[in-house]
């Protein structure tokens, strides 16, 4: 089994380190760490750090660095607008997708989202996606965490905006005759991805975002969910950008 994943707000410069805090204690309390077992810090902007145990304490891990690495950002970067959905579907969505390797997700406010992101619930909402990103992050032992963007979601006039100004922008539609294993990908840049909520993509919205310069595209013949289509269509892009 790899080594386990601890998030640090820097790496440090030195050659030992206290793992302290909520990580600190995952790793003394939950996870059992003993001295001479081996760990990973990231800095979740690419920089990571192998170390070894060299004590445990109430709460907390004395390391030793052995080796360094910096991984350089993805490029072309996959960003999914992910139209937000009710219950946990949109947090199962988060956590699949990071795990396969988004860069960024892009809560949407589509016009058949059940669930209304508005004042303080909004903003609670869009961090709970950022906390469930940060977890499957580590679970992934991935060095660069994915971005939650939004403040708190975003308008389709605000997707659009960004669609057009992408490299590339597909948007999963189940009508659409083009598939997405086939349509020419960019070799740098943005490549974005729109998932509709439950209910699905309006005409007026997928009008929208054609106009900006989107194109609609289809995986198969099944009708995916919302929480399942962003992290099958990921997995057709990082397979065709060699990134698996």
């Amino acid at each position: 089994m790899s080594a386990p994943l601890f998030l640090v707000e820097s790496l440090p410069a030195g050659s030992s380190f206290t793992l302290d805090g909520p990580e600190g204690h995952h790793a003394a309390t939950v996870q059992r760490l003993r001295a001479g077992e081996t760990l990973i810090l990231a800095d979740g902007r690419g920089g990571s750090a192998k170390a070894e145990v060299s004590a445990v304490g109430k709460g907390s891990v004395d390391v030793s660095i052995t080796s360094r690495s910096q991984e350089p950002a993805a490029d072309p970067r996959l960003v999914v607008v992910q139209g937000i959905a009710k219950g946990d579907r949109g947090e199962l969505a988060v956590q699949a997708m990071t795990e396969v390797g988004v860069d960024e997700i892009v809560p949407w406010a589509a016009s058949r989202s059940v669930a209304q992101w508005r004042g303080d619930r909004g903003f609670k909402a869009r961090d709970k996606w950022a906390a469930t990103a940060r977890e499957a992050a580590k679970q992934a032992r991935r060095s660069w965490l994915p971005l939650v963007a939004g403040d708190p979601d975003c308008s389709t006039k605000q997707v659009a905006s960004r669609l057009s100004e992408s490299a590339a922008a597909f948007v999963l539609h189940e009508e659409a005759t083009s598939r997405l294993t086939e349509v020419p990908l960019p070799s740098a840049g943005e490549i974005m991805l729109v998932v509709g909520p439950e209910g699905g993509i309006s005409d007026p919205e997928l009008q929208a975002f054609e106009d900006a310069g989107a194109v609609p595209v289809r995986l198969g013949a099944a009708v995916l969910r919302t929480s399942t289509a962003g992290v099958a269509a990921l997995s057709v892009l990082s397979t065709r950008l060699t990134r698996w």
